[in-house]
């Protein structure tokens, strides 16, 4: 795969390709097409293809786009596009490509199959393939949106037509485990206080110093009074301190970092980079502060780290930010509020000589202090950068220091700085990660309100990004299955069916029933028949759960066989048997599915009761329906229910 910035570049090429790009190359003029974007410098040079020509337009169109849009790392996307496509056409028409431009006819068939044979080289749910077709098919629109420059009518009408690749899955990152953030917490203030102690020490000892000229060349104190007082450049230093050789051990140790192999070549590059390290915040340094204000705000990345002095005001009990999300193009303005200070501040080191960083772990304000007061000196000496308080001081190397805006490259990247402080992750390494995981603590606190919770985006957005994450699904799951176990219970107490009494030794008294949970004038209105239904008793037929409270039961006794209210005797067990009968005869009359919907739950739980009875009970109830004794008392709806 091509990469935007080759290792091993020379210094002569990375000069040559600067001076284009300060003085860039006009469209359809010979040369290398630059672009340079924070940390990666990209060049295409049509003349290294055969089909130069195209390759040109192309690289001609993309440079236009990456100023007029003023895109970032997205630019890299365009930049493979075009190396990919042209390196096709040159393996597909050998020498007959130095004729090939974007107004040439073959040139879409060429684009069908190029665009085809992408995913190819990728996983068959990765998002590139249709990423890089679509960068490509941009640059051709935007070319024909321009009447003097001519593309070949049928490639336009297929690069504005529909894509013939989708845009693949893209797998969302999960957010940083309860574990796994308080860690970074922890790591990210032990690292600011010993950022600060560093830059206080070495502030210290530049006041103990004097001018190298004066003192010595090999004396830290000295080079530091020298940087700190501006009265030597790091070009001093790469000229006029004696070989690495000749240097004091407390020099070598500092040049070449605790626990590190000393190296003499890179020792003065090396020596130069502490020593404003010493005075300066650097590129490591940052990392820290843009935890701690998205783990105190919620907000993004580059939210935190794109507001200035101008855009903070400190409150009584606070800090109002001033936010600006360039996706978005929204600006907003947020105030966070400090918690009550405890009564006991806590200690900085415990017994153990270990720092301890439970203070103040969420307060945006006292981040915001600390952050303006370490990177004062730098903002000083950068006055033209006023849109961020995340400034350091960079040694290149060449020997001359930076004063800019923070811009992590890869030696100095989040998954680094994790490496550096001893900090184990799961997963992906990478900043978002925490947005999302202060959005899942925004969900729990406000019960899964997807309006609370979405408060700086959109429902959608939340839905799509932050909704995705394992904790979150692990709450919804619960509140399903909660949910559903609330309605099933409620369903299983509405329906449990009838209390049944047997008697196998004698006759039911009034003790077996109290016994049996009936209070004492339920069982004494029971023995006494007063609240006989037919095929049951009712322990209080003005509490049936099909009617209204207070209202006498309109269903019994059709379904005192489905209610919790009825209590089933031995007495009743002849009037069981006629209604068997009912239902028999119900049953042929009807059809499976209707039966089972109006009967299906009174005949499952009449058979329970009757196989419960013995065959000598079963006879005897038999005999008194043959004498005429026990009859069936059913309402006239009973009758007529299956012309329905």
């Amino acid at each position: 795969m091509p990469k935007a910035r080759r290792k091993g570049r020379t210094k002569e090429e990375r000069a040559r390709l600067r001076a284009v790009l300060a003085n860039p190359v006009p469209s359809g003029g010979i040369g290398p097409r630059v672009v340079e974007i924070p940390g990666v410098l990209m060049a295409v040079d049509p003349s290294v293809f055969g089909c130069s020509r195209l390759a040109m337009q192309l690289a001609d169109e993309w440079v236009e786009y990456v100023t007029a849009t003023a895109i970032t790392m997205h630019a890299r996307v365009y930049y493979l596009a075009i190396i990919r496509f042209c390196r096709y056409v040159d393996k597909e028409l050998g020498p007959a490509a130095e004729a090939v431009s974007l107004s040439a006819q073959r040139l879409r068939d060429l684009l069908i199959k190029w665009e085809l044979a992408l995913p190819e080289a990728y996983a068959p749910t990765s998002t590139y393939p249709g990423m890089l077709a679509a960068a490509l098919r941009v640059l051709i629109i935007r070319r024909d949106d321009h009447r003097d420059r001519p593309v070949d009518p049928d490639l336009a009408r297929l690069a504005r037509g529909p894509a013939l690749l989708g845009s693949g899955e893209k797998k969302e990152r999960d957010e940083f485990t309860r574990q796994e953030k308080r860690a970074l917490v922890r790591a990210a203030w032990q690292s600011v206080h010993a950022t600060r102690a560093r830059l206080e020490e070495g502030r210290a000892l530049a006041e103990q110093g004097r001018h190298p000229e004066q003192g010595s060349w090999t004396s830290i104190p000295d080079l530091l009074w020298g940087i700190a007082h501006e009265q030597i450049v790091p070009k001093d230093i790469h000229r006029l301190v004696p070989p690495p050789r000749e240097w004091p051990a407390e020099l070598k140790e500092l040049a070449a970092g605790p626990g590190r192999v000393f190296i003499a070549q890179v020792a003065r590059l090396q020596l130069t980079r502490k020593l404003f390290a010493r005075l300066y915040p650097n590129t490591f340094d940052l990392h820290a502060f843009r935890i701690l204000l998205m783990d105190a705000t919620g907000y993004t990345s580059e939210e935190v780290t794109g507001f200035g002095e101008t855009e903070v005001e400190f409150l009584p009990k606070g800090v109002r930010l001033t936010l600006l999300k360039n996706r978005a193009k929204r600006r907003r303005h947020r105030a966070f509020h400090d918690r009550p200070a405890l009564e006991e501040p806590a200690p900085e080191k415990d017994s153990d000589g270990q720092l301890t960083v439970d203070w103040p772990r969420r307060e945006a304000s006292e981040v915001v202090r600390q952050l303006m007061d370490i990177t004062a000196r730098v903002r000083a000496k950068a006055p033209d950068v006023t849109h961020t308080l995340f400034v350091t001081a960079t040694v290149q190397n060449d020997f001359t220091v930076v004063f800019d805006e923070w811009k992590p490259a890869t030696q100095s990247s989040f998954r680094s700085w994790l490496d550096t402080v001893d900090v184990e992750i799961a997963g992906d390494p990478h900043i978002g990660r925490m947005r999302k995981s202060v959005k899942v603590e925004k969900a729990i606190v406000t019960e899964g309100r997807i309006s609370a919770t979405a408060d700086d985006h959109t429902e959608g957005t939340f839905a799509r990004h932050y909704a995705q994450g394992t904790t979150l699904r692990i709450l919804s799951g619960r509140t399903i299955a909660t949910a559903q176990q609330y309605w099933l219970d409620k369903a299983l107490d509405r329906v449990d069916g009838p209390t049944v009494i047997s008697d196998a030794e004698g006759d039911v008294d009034q003790d077996l029933l109290e016994d049996s949970g009936l209070s004492t004038q339920e069982a004494e209105d029971i023995l006494a028949g007063q609240l006989d239904m037919g095929v049951s008793h009712c322990k209080n037929p003005y509490q049936s759960p099909y009617s209204r409270p207070g209202e006498l039961c309109v269903v019994a006794p059709l379904r005192c066989l489905e209610c919790r209210n009825a209590w089933i005797l031995p007495t009743n067990l002849p009037q069981l048997l006629l209604f068997k009968a009912h239902l028999e005869r119900l049953r042929r009359v009807l059809t499976p599915p209707a039966f089972e919907r109006l009967w299906g739950q009174s005949w499952v739980n009449l058979r329970a009761v009757l196989e419960d009875r013995t065959p000598e009970e079963l006879g005897q109830a038999l005999k008194h329906i043959e004498t005429g004794q026990t009859v069936l008392d059913l309402p006239l709806a009973a009758n007529t229910e299956f012309d329905a």
